[in-house]
């Protein structure tokens, strides 16, 4: 047969699309022809697939070779394609069966010796393919992360002499079995964070509701130590939201199998870059945001980072995804994220210190703050003001409750939250709000009073609804009172 066909997949966002390797050997000058939108690395496969082919003793045909990656529109990028390269020029030649071969999809970069190197993405490509009916070869490297999908059947291999001795019937492939276990959270303990306990009680609502939040204070008041024991008090992840964390940080090319089913802690420097922050590139790949699926992006030393590039976060922290659009491909990535952000006071980080060492301007002040836009502070569902421990609390000990403790709390509050509406109180919409969030008749009265006396946006009332509902299932109560709403304005007040 001069014809062969494979299945394989192509990365497009979140979305794998199907790939059809058609392979095709003809008479003629010999050439080796890849057509279908291949980029750089792709039509590189010609000299890996030859060289493979060469070093485990099969005859590379002295033909016309053409490769056609269908559809033609779709972008092709990457070396995932070497493997079913490789196979087609086999099975069109003769040298291995060909009536197998459709009930597998391939994917695997080829080492010029023919063993099979790790590809990224594996874990989005293994889950749409397990919806299609069909079990997925791939390299060895990839099988722990890819057997996480439960449906899915992976074929792990090593090299392609393996995969041919599997299709020909001399040897089987062993399907590797889906992972089951869970590694264990070795986050730091909040109870070693002396003092703070307005600003843990803060974090245990934001964990519970899965809130956004701004913590102002001079430097050495605990931020950064709080925000770091912040993903211990999380929820456990549930498999959907493992999944697509997991799939997320597979398509970025980090994806560690040994966390699996720990929410994800991604702090990057304020020297960021909004493509670094939010994703893109000429071949559009996730950001920090969605690296941070289901769990926590830190943002320390707020104002440091450049305006147009905190900007960015604005879409996201509203709708939970992000569209990523250039002239030649438009990608859109989930990030679902909380964000944790932390700033000083004042430039030099002594406003409303005890010690009164500031010594800022009120125009430097403002300055400094208005780095930050009203927009993206409207977005942000806390913001709280972390006052200097006292100096006589310094050399005490810490006694505060634990992660743990603190943990089982956020736990049932977002169990109750799932119960009645399958979401967290961060995502509900406005009509959800209206329906779910209505206050008693005095927390709408104070509420009201805080709207004209704080001067807050519809957005800002909404959040605050939202942190109260929060509130109230942290407190185990089915109506939001008066009580609810008074803490929840607390938080909603001006971080300085």
């Amino acid at each position: 047969m001069s014809l062969a066909v494979l299945h394989s997949r192509a990365l497009s966002g979140m979305d794998a699309a199907p790939v059809t390797v058609e392979v095709h050997l003809s008479n003629g000058l010999p050439r080796f022809t890849i057509v279908g939108l291949p980029e750089t690395e792709v039509k590189e496969s010609s000299e890996r697939v030859r060289a493979a082919l060469m070093s485990c003793q099969f005859e590379f045909p002295a033909r016309r070779i053409t490769v056609n990656l269908a559809p033609a529109d779709l972008p092709k990028e990457s070396g995932r394609f070497d493997l079913p390269i490789a196979l087609g020029i086999l099975a069109a030649s003769g040298q291995i069966p060909a009536h197998r071969l459709s009930e597998y999809e391939y994917a695997g970069e080829l080492a010029l010796t023919g063993e099979l190197r790790a590809i990224r993405g594996a874990l989005a490509m293994v889950h749409h393919a397990a919806h299609c009916g069909r079990a997925f070869i791939l390299p060895a490297a990839n099988a722990d992360e890819a057997a996480l999908v439960q449906s899915a059947a992976v074929y792990p291999a090593n090299s392609l002499l393996q995969v041919v001795a599997h299709l020909s019937g001399r040897e089987t492939l062993t399907r590797r079995q889906p992972r089951t276990d869970k590694a264990e959270q070795h986050f730091p303990d909040m109870q070693e964070v002396k003092g703070q306990a307005q600003a843990k009680r803060a974090l245990e609502v934001a964990a519970a509701g899965g809130h956004s939040m701004l913590m102002c204070g001079p430097p050495g008041t605990g931020k950064s130590m709080l925000a770091a024991r912040f993903p211990g008090i999380l929820p456990p992840m549930s498999e959907t939201e493992a999944l697509e964390s997991a799939a997320m940080q597979s398509l970025g090319g980090a994806f560690d199998v040994s966390r699996w089913k720990i929410r994800p802690f991604r702090s990057p420097h304020h020297t960021a870059s909004a493509v670094a922050l939010v994703g893109g590139g000429s071949d559009p790949r996730p950001g920090e945001i969605s690296v941070a699926m289901h769990g926590v992006l830190f943002l320390d030393e707020l104002p440091e980072f450049d305006r147009r590039v905190l900007e960015v976060l604005r879409e996201p922290l509203e709708s939970g995804r992000i569209t990523i659009s250039r002239a030649a491909r438009r990608a859109e990535f989930r990030a679902q994220f909380q964000l944790i952000a932390a700033m000083n006071p004042c430039p030099c980080g002594h406003f409303g210190h005890y010690d009164g060492k500031c010594r800022c301007t009120p125009d430097q002040i403002m300055r400094y703050r208005n780095r930050i836009s009203g927009p993206l502070l409207d977005r942000l569902d806390i913001q709280l003001t972390v006052p200097a421990v006292p100096r006589e609390n310094l050399l005490k000990a810490a006694d505060g409750e634990s992660s743990e403790t603190m943990r089982q709390r956020v736990t049932a509050a977002r169990e109750r939250q799932l119960a009645r509406q399958g979401k967290p109180n961060a995502q509900l919409g406005a009509s959800e709000t209206d329906t779910l969030c209505a206050p008693d008749e005095g927390g709408a009265a104070l509420l009201q009073q805080a709207i004209a006396r704080l001067d807050l946006s519809a957005r800002a009332c909404h959040r605050i609804l939202r942190v109260a509902r929060t509130i109230a299932d942290l407190s185990k109560s089915e109506r939001l009172l008066t009580a609810h709403i008074a803490e929840a304005v607390q938080y909603r007040g001006k971080s300085s």
